[in-house]
C-alpha cells in the first residue's frame, strides 16, 4: 500500500459542500489508519496546481456534486497527469448529466424512467398529463435530492421547475414510479449486495439521505437471489455504457410488478456514516478502512 503522499479531495464550491467535507473527513481518517500519507485538500481554498507543488502522487476524490463529480477536476487532475479514484472526465460528466444519461441508456436498451425537459416555454399542463401526477421535477445536474420536488398535482409543477432551475438551468420533470427503492454499489468489477431504502418521507430527500435516523436499509433487499442477479447485471451494464470505472453507485426503482427503472450513476458516492456503498462492502465482510484503500488502489490517469 505505497500509495505516497496522497490528497483527498473534499469541500469543493457545489450544494453539496457540506455531504463532501464529511465524506472527506471519514475517509481522510480511514485511509490514516491503514497508514496512508494522506492530506486533506478543498479545491474552494487552494488551487488544484498546489497539488503538483506539495507533490502529490495520488488523489481520492470525495466531491460531490459540480465541479468535482461532472469531469471538470478529473481533466485537471489528467493534465497534471497525477492518479485518480472513479471514473474518468467522459464518463463522469454524462453521469453527472440526468438527460444524457438517460437517452443513452434508452439508446442501449435499457429501462429508465420516461422523463421530459422543462424550460421556460414548456407547457407544465401538457408534462403532467403525459407523465401523470404524481412526479418528480428535479435539476438534470445534481445529486443528494438538492432541488428536488414530488409534485402532486399539476399546478404545483411550476413552483418546482422554479426551485430546481436555481440549481441549474437544464430542469427534468420524471414520472413517478411507485415501488421499491434500490441501490447497487459497484467496486471494480464487483456488484456488492442490492440495499432497499425505505423512508416515513415524502421521497428519499437530502434529510433522509444525511440526518434522519428512521430511514431503513434493507440487506438483503427483498427480491429473489434470481432477480437480484438480473438487477445486478442491468447496474452493471449501465455503469459500463457510460464509461465509468473504478467505483460507483446506480440507483433504480421498482415499479408494482418489479419492473426496474434506472434512475441515475453516482461516480463518487456518499461516504459518510448513512452513506450507501460502505454499508453494501460492509455486507460483504469489506471494513470502511478496507473500502477506502480498494478505491484507492484502483486510482488512474489516462
Amino acid at each position: 500500500m505505497n500509495f505516497g503522499k496522497v490528497a483527498v479531495l473534499l469541500g469543493g464550491k457545489s450544494a453539496e459542500r457540506e455531504v463532501s467535507l464529511k465524506s472527506g473527513g471519514m475517509v481522510l481518517a480511514a485511509l490514516r489508519k491503514k497508514g496512508v500519507d494522506a492530506h486533506p485538500f478543498d479545491p474552494k481554498e487552494k488551487d488544484l496546481l498546489e497539488l503538483v507543488k506539495e507533490r502529490f502522487q495520488r488523489v481520492f476524490i470525495a466531491l460531490h456534486g459540480g465541479f468535482g463529480e461532472d469531469g471538470t477536476v478529473q481533466g485537471v487532475l489528467e493534465w497534471l497527469g497525477i492518479p485518480y479514484t472513479g471514473s474518468g472526465v467522459l464518463a463522469s460528466a454524462l453521469a453527472m448529466d440526468k438527460v444524457r444519461t438517460k437517452r443513452l441508456w434508452a439508446a442501449e436498451g435499457l429501462p429508465t424512467a420516461p422523463f421530459e425537459v422543462l424550460g421556460k416555454g414548456t407547457n407544465h399542463k401538457a408534462v403532467a398529463k403525459k407523465l401523470g401526477v404524481p412526479l418528480f421535477v428535479k435539476p438534470a445536474s445534481e445529486g443528494s435530492s438538492v432541488g428536488m420536488t414530488k409534485v402532486k398535482k399539476a399546478g404545483d409543477l411550476e413552483e418546482a421547475y422554479a426551485l430546481a432551475v436555481n440549481y441549474d438551468p437544464v430542469v427534468i420533470a420524471e414520472k413517478f414510479i411507485n415501488g421499491a427503492e434500490l441501490t447497487v454499489a459497484i467496486l471494480g468489477e464487483r456488484v456488492l449486495p442490492i440495499i432497499r431504502i425505505e423512508t416515513p418521507r415524502e421521497f428519499y430527500d437530502y434529510e433522509a439521505k444525511y440526518i434522519a435516523n428512521d430511514t431503513r436499509y434493507l440487506i438483503p433487499c427483498g427480491v429473489s437471489e434470481k432477480k437480484e442477479k438480473e438487477l445486478q447485471a442491468i447496474c452493471l451494464k449501465a455503469f459500463r455504457s457510460l464509461g465509468c470505472r473504478g467505483w460507483g453507485r446506480v440507483d433504480l426503482m421498482l415499479d408494482k410488478r418489479g419492473r426496474p427503472y434506472l434512475l441515475e450513476v453516482n461516480t463518487s458516492p456518499g461516504m459518510t456514516d448513512h452513506s450507501l456503498v460502505p454499508m453494501a462492502a460492509r455486507a460483504v465482510g469489506i471494513s470502511y478502512e478496507d473500502l477506502c484503500v480498494q478505491v484507492l488502489e484502483r486510482a488512474h490517469v489516462r
